[in-house]
Parts: C-alpha cells; structure tokens; sequence
C-alpha cells in the first residue's frame, strides 16, 4: 500500500455501546472494538517514565547500601552492592580517583 492510497475498512460492533462502526484493520473474534465515542475510554494509561511507555531508568527508586568510604572512613549509600576485594569512595572522596582519558 503506497501513501495516500484509501485504506479498506472493516465493519465491527463496538464492544462498549454496540453500535456498528468502521475501522481501518479486520477485527479479531477475540478482541473488542471500540467506536470513536467509546475508543478514549480504553486508551491505555500512559506510565511514568521515558517516552515509550516503559520504565526510565533515571526516575525510579534506586536501592541504596551503606558502605565505608576507603579514603576517609566516614559511612555513606551507594547505589550498588559494594564488593569485599574493592573499595569504595563517599561522594566528596570519589573525584580523587577518576582517571582522567588518555588523549
């Protein structure tokens, strides 16, 4: 089907109010259809979070675990599982150890 060519419609009974409609797919035996009217009722509600309706990484709750800062001491939460065998640094300490890139 090219654009702007005509698309075939369809005749369906609304699910909702029963009137006859027309839509532009073949509707299935086991899925209802709903007319103009009766369409927005059944709209599913749109998520929180990125724009394709799935969860967005930077707006849900994060897990936070306490940990010990291996520079200073001081107790602090970080948002991962700290790992025995390496060390983590508080948010003031930690700009002392990011390596800066090789140009």
């Amino acid at each position: 089907m090219s654009f702007g060519e005509e698309k075939e419609m369809h005749t369906a009974t609304c699910g909702d109010c029963g009137n006859e409609c027309q839509v532009p797919f073949k509707p299935k035996e086991d899925r209802p259809v709903y007319c103009r009217e009766c369409f927005p009722n059944h709209r599913p509600q749109r998520r929180s979070g990125d724009r394709f309706g799935g969860r967005s990484r930077f707006n849900r709750q994060r897990e936070m675990h306490t940990a010990t800062c291996g520079d200073c001491g001081n107790e602090c939460q970080v948002p991962f599982k700290p790992k025995e065998d390496r060390p983590v640094y508080c948010r003031e300490c930690f700009p002392n150890h990011r390596q800066t890139p090789s140009v």
